[in-house]
């Protein structure tokens, strides 16, 4: 691997190397956490010191990131859009790198209130083992030096990744295997008036599964077992979730189309899918972070 591609994975492989004895299904953005807001230096005058503050980049509940850590990362993710030829304006660069530090800081901080701690031992633990995978000590200075991390810096960007893992498995544990779900079919057209007359179709008797057959000669229009929130057209989810087994709706329209949708089943404690779990685990985390962004005071510090 060439060691510029490793820019694009290290934020990444912080994140997985931080969740690495979890097996929850989900993963978010990487977080970072818990951070120094001040570092006592020499005063002029010899016989005391005064605590001088470092520069800040954004502080969050009164815990912030160093400015030095902000420019790192930012230089990180500027390296993986030029390795991947990728472009995005300096303010979104920005708002990108605050926008993952925030929530970083958030979880972490959540994750000390229940009462998490990482010791310095754990940090040591995840950084041999990123000298084990990476086959040696040299291997590691060389990947901090291409990557923009210090020895200390990697340290603390560990602490924040290990301490905001805890709390994002956490909440996205919490999301039950199972769930109100309902297995449905539909007819799908393009056009009103085809949907129109499919509706009358149906009204003169003829089968609902009869028309999908035709329609959808692989699937019969079989949408599966889902939750609520799973369907990407919610003006027909909207109206699923009001029928019962073998009633069917009226013509739904979409930004998509028109739909008509006969369930099949019900079910208040289906179990959910892989794919199903995994997107309400991602809506709990999103919903957290947006409730607890609301509920904190975020103090933006770089111009």
């Amino acid at each position: 691997m060439k060691p510029r591609i490793l820019i694009v994975l290290s934020f990444l492989f912080l994140i997985l190397l931080a969740g690495c004895t979890n097996n929850s299904p989900a993963e978010t953005e990487s977080p970072t956490i818990p951070s120094v807001t001040q570092e006592p230096v020499p005063s002029t005058e010899p016989a005391a010191t005064t605590p001088t503050s470092l520069p800040m980049a954004l502080l969050v509940n009164g815990e912030g990131i160093l400015l030095t850590d902000y420019e790192a990362e930012l230089s990180r993710l500027q390296a993986a859009l030029a390795e991947l030829q990728q472009e995005m304006t300096p303010e979104d660069q920005k708002t990108r790198v605050l926008d993952n530090f925030i929530d970083e800081l958030l979880l972490a901080q959540a994750a000390v209130a229940a009462g998490h701690t990482v010791s310095d031992d754990d940090v040591q633990a995840r950084i041999d083992q990123l000298i084990a995978n990476l086959g040696s000590i040299d291997k590691l200075t060389e990947w901090q030096t291409t990557n923009f991390y210090t020895d200390e810096s990697l340290r603390v960007a560990l602490k924040r990744a290990i301490t905001a893992a805890w709390q994002r498995d956490t909440l996205t544990e919490a999301v039950p295997a199972v769930a109100e779900q309902i297995h449905a079919r539909q007819l799908f057209f393009k056009n009103e008036a085809n949907a129109i007359a499919a509706q009358k179709q149906l009204e003169t008797g003829i089968e609902f599964g009869t028309l999908a057959a035709q329609q959808d000669p692989t699937l019969g229009g079989d949408l599966g077992w889902f939750p609520r929130g799973m369907l990407t057209q919610p003006e027909v989810e909207e109206v699923v979730f009001t029928l019962q087994p073998g009633e069917t709706s009226g013509i739904i329209a979409s930004s998509l189309g028109y739909h008509i949708v006969n369930v099949l089943e019900r079910d208040n404690d289906h179990p959910l899918s892989t794919e199903a779990r995994l997107m309400l685990q991602r809506e709990t985390l999103a919903n957290w972070l947006k409730d607890t962004r609301e509920n904190s005071t975020i103090e933006i510090l770089v111009p």
